[in-house]
């Protein structure tokens, strides 16, 4: 699994329930297991059986009986561990892991109050920064299109330093070609804020955008930008207040601005999230 797998294959798509990803560094690795996630099986340098991996090992990152799990070790020299997965590893320990069984979007959305829709953003960098930007500025859930690359991929987890496994997430699918989501966001109670440049956009700081109870920020890819369909069908198209003439920041910039100006206002909580 750490040498013969591609991303895809280690994904399972036939059978997502025999799917695995792979986890890299002690920190993020720790992350993972404290947020539920099962290990398969731990790959490391032999140094850091006594050092940075004996936590993991040990199960000494939970006091949690049922948290704790047996899997076995793998160990080898830096070099050997290097031609065995085709790059070298930068933190030196790597945990094979089960992938969650998918949710529906109404259970990863409830109670959430600010959720972002990726929509076709296929770069693993900028899908790890996103996470790593919902974390930590109050986005409730992410839900990424069909088309979109996938949070677990090896890159994102380690850009994201982990936050994928923070913040529920989920896939949604496109119903039509006008529509696409639009419906089951609405029919959940969500207004829609596409962030796109156009004639009948809004500035991000628009108050009617503070006030929505229930709000779905709509990021796309760089470059192409959201579907011509998708901005039509959207209740609000945003943009952000830009200075000496830039039209645009990448993604990954555009969802930290838009997260934080677009938080939900403490005001008008109407009870904690279930």
């Amino acid at each position: 699994m750490f040498s013969t797998l591609t991303e895809a294959q280690l994904r399972n798509r036939l059978e997502p329930e025999k799917g695995i990803f792979i986890a890299e560094s002690p920190k993020v690795i720790k992350v993972a297991l404290q947020a539920g996630y099962e290990p398969v099986a731990l790959l490391c340098e032999k140094k850091h059986i006594e050092g940075d991996a004996k936590e993991i090992i040990s199960g000494a990152w939970t006091e949690d009986e049922e948290k704790q799990h047996t899997f076995p070790v793998y160990t080898g020299s830096r070099e050997l561990l290097a031609s065995l997965t085709g790059y070298t590893l930068t933190r030196g320990v790597l945990c094979a892991m089960r992938r969650p069984k998918e949710r529906s979007v109404a259970e990863v959305t409830k109670g959430a109050r600010r959720v972002v829709v990726i929509d076709g953003v296929s770069d693993t960098t900028n899908i790890g920064a996103i996470f790593r930007s919902a974390a930590a500025l109050g986005i409730d859930a992410v839900l990424l299109t069909r088309n979109s690359c996938d949070p677990l991929n090896r890159r994102a987890v380690r850009v994201s330093m982990g936050s994928v496994f923070l913040v529920p997430w989920t896939w949604i699918d496109e119903e039509d070609a006008d529509r696409r989501y639009f419906n089951e966001l609405h029919q959940l109670g969500f207004s829609t804020a596409a962030m796109a440049l156009s004639d009948n956009s809004i500035s991000l700081d628009d108050p009617v955008l503070k006030k929505q109870e229930r709000l779905a920020i709509i990021m796309g890819t760089e470059g192409d930008g959201l579907p011509k369909s998708t901005i039509a069908a959207a209740d609000y198209v945003v943009r952000i207040p830009m200075a000496h003439g830039v039209d645009s920041l990448n993604v990954a910039a555009a969802s930290a601005v838009a997260f934080w100006e677009l938080r939900a206002s403490p005001q008008s909580t109407k009870g904690e999230r279930a």
